[in-house]
């Protein structure tokens, strides 16, 4: 298995997220466009930076943190848990609320109230585990 975040794993991730019809559609729907990244708590940089347009990951790779819209951190129990059992919303919730999981940059709230952006929120961790 590829190391999560690696350049590889952050290959395999973007393959299986254009692959699925669920995800790419609900945010092309949404007219949703966005940089968004992953990483450690602990760390002043993210590990792995997605750029999504109009539902679709068209690169995956360091971008300047000014472009960064949505920066999520968390520390590595909490990556390796969700690979493992790929949470809902609830779970992703308590762990917002519990400082599991931390928005650097991003509006938590805002996004839950979008049906179409929290369910794509869930799908991306389901996504997460499915790279190898």
């Amino acid at each position: 298995m590829a190391e999560m975040f690696s350049s590889e794993w952050a290959s395999l991730f973007m393959d299986i997220w254009n692959s699925d019809q669920e995800i790419t559609a609900m945010l092309s729907d949404a007219g949703f466009s966005s940089v968004v990244a992953f990483g450690h708590q602990d760390e002043d940089t993210p590990r792995f930076v997605m750029t999504v347009e109009n539902g679709r990951v068209v690169s995956v790779d360091s971008k300047p943190e000014d472009e960064i819209k949505w920066d999520l951190r968390a520390g590595q129990d909490f990556w390796t848990a969700m690979l493992s059992k790929p949470p809902g919303l609830m779970k992703l919730g308590i762990a917002y609320t519990s400082r599991k999981l931390r928005f650097n940059k991003g509006d938590y709230a805002t996004m839950v109230k979008d049906p179409s952006l929290a369910s794509a929120f869930v799908k991306c961790f389901a996504l997460m585990g499915k790279v190898s």
